[in-house]
């Protein structure tokens, strides 16, 4: 069953989706859990063990925050991240935990909050354990949860039971291309139809309709914040932010009227930039499907924007529905998870779902839109990844414009053509999945390997 809109676009904070948003979830989830279970008053005392690429990057993704402030209660789409840092001093000098804001319980970080990087849950490299303890010191509950790509978090049994979100019965259930390429022939409609009318069996029209302008708002505004901030991004790196310098740069030519032909592209860069800069800062951003990759959608959304005469709201819902569709078919039969197959799960995704999307608010047919999504996942079948010292800095943002900029240019070649093609969008999803399972942990998000293990050589 396909996933919908609020799944893979959801509004958080940096730097990962997957390290960040997932563990804050969790933390929220463990505790919601112990109350519909009646365990929560005896809690006296929490522990919690990170495993796998969580443990192995958790630092430099934040995750030992993130984890905190779920417990505490926070979620990432209510946070001020401007908070955060008063948050954690708190927490860290009381050596204390308010539980859902409720609960005042004792907590030593350098013994409560454990990295396991030499073990691994069953299900998924990113699982995390929460263990709660009364006053007795004895162990009262025990929940492992699993954080698998884009936000999502779900329990071994949810993940048994496939898709681990509850949706109700859909009336165009695709759950291939092929699949959805046939019903938009027999019913005619496009691709943003039919997910618009999925979305309906869960959400009123004025809900879908709301949902889609704060998602756009929210994309705009990272990008607008990103390119007025300067400084040193946090991290230890000391990777020095881009984006007003290179925005300064063009506004600069566009004012002396010196343009030259590649210059929307430059365009489209510095968007991906700005917001890949917010997102290693920690700043609000959309998962698309994921905070590494979630640049890329909103560069070409903005691009469209402000580079295509005839702008409607209508061409611009056309735009995230579609891109909802190839990034379900993707989480549906692949993964978009770095730590499970590398980054074409995250960058290749959000460059296949902005194709599509660009493509079809460009007027594209179903076919060309699924020619599109396939040429822009093919080529970036592969991807390691692999982020220095554990940040989402190098070389994430800058694999963000370049995910941006080959978005533009597979819809531009898929609507040169009528749609036909010799490799399908599900094949290339195919390869994708078993590339992933060939490639060595190493490259999935443990920076043991490639550029983060390469780069102090060079």
């Amino acid at each position: 069953m396909p996933f919908s809109l609020f799944e893979l676009f959801k509004i958080g904070i940096g730097p990962s989706s997957s390290h960040t948003v997932g563990p804050m979830v969790a933390g929220k989830r463990f505790l919601t859990d112990m109350k519909e279970q009646g365990r929560f008053d005896p809690i006296h005392k929490v522990r919690v063990e990170l495993y796998g690429s969580l443990a192995l990057t958790g630092k430099g993704h934040s995750t030992d925050v993130a984890t905190l402030l779920g417990l505490c209660g926070e979620l990432p789409d209510e946070v001020d991240p401007d908070s955060v840092p008063s948050l954690l001093e708190e927490i860290r000098s009381s050596r204390g935990l308010r539980l859902d804001g409720q609960k005042m319980v004792t907590f030593n970080e350098a013994e409560d909050l454990i990295f396991k990087f030499d073990e691994l849950l069953p299900h998924h490299t990113n699982g995390m354990r929460f263990l709660a303890f009364d006053a007795s010191g004895t162990q009262i509950a025990e929940q492992d949860y699993y954080s698998i790509g884009g936000g999502f978090v779900a329990t071994a049994e949810e993940l048994e039971d496939g898709n681990p979100m509850d949706h109700t019965d859909m009336p165009f259930p695709f759950e291939t291309a092929a699949q959805m390429l046939t019903m938009g022939r027999e019913h005619g409609f496009t691709i943003a139809e039919m997910t618009f009318r999925n979305e309906l069996t869960k959400h009123s029209e004025t809900e879908i309709r709301t949902g889609l302008r704060k998602i756009r708002e929210t994309m705009r505004n990272c990008v607008d914040r990103g390119l007025k901030q300067t400084g040193i991004l946090p991290g230890g790196l000391k990777v020095k932010r881009r984006a007003f310098a290179i925005h300064e740069q063009l506004e600069g030519s566009r004012g002396r009227n010196e343009h030259v032909p590649h210059e929307s592209m430059d365009w489209v860069s510095l968007y991906a930039i700005a917001v890949n800069e917010e997102n290693a800062a920690g700043g609000r951003i959309v998962t698309a499907p994921t905070n590494g990759a979630a640049g890329i959608l909103p560069a070409v959304l903005r691009y469209y924007e402000d580079f295509y005469p005839g702008i409607t709201d209508e061409k611009v819902d056309d735009f995230l529905l579609t891109a909802t569709a190839i990034g379900s078919l993707i989480k549906l039969n692949a993964s978009i998870s770095g730590a499970e197959v590398g980054c074409q799960g995250e960058v290749g995704s959000a460059c296949s779902m902005a194709a599509a999307g660009l493509c079809a608010a460009l007027g594209g047919t179903n076919e060309q839109i699924e020619n599109a999504a396939e040429i822009a996942m093919e080529h970036h079948l592969g991807m390691t990844c692999d982020p220095v010292a554990g940040l989402v800095q190098v070389p994430c943002i800058e694999r963000n414009a370049m995910g941006a900029v080959k978005a533009i240019n597979a819809a531009s070649l898929a609507l040169k053509g009528d749609g036909t093609h010799f490799i399908s969008l599900d094949t290339v999803i195919e390869t994708m999945r078993q590339t992933g399972l060939d490639m060595h942990s190493r490259y999935k998000e443990t920076s043991q390997g490639g550029l983060a293990v390469n780069v102090t050589e060079c």
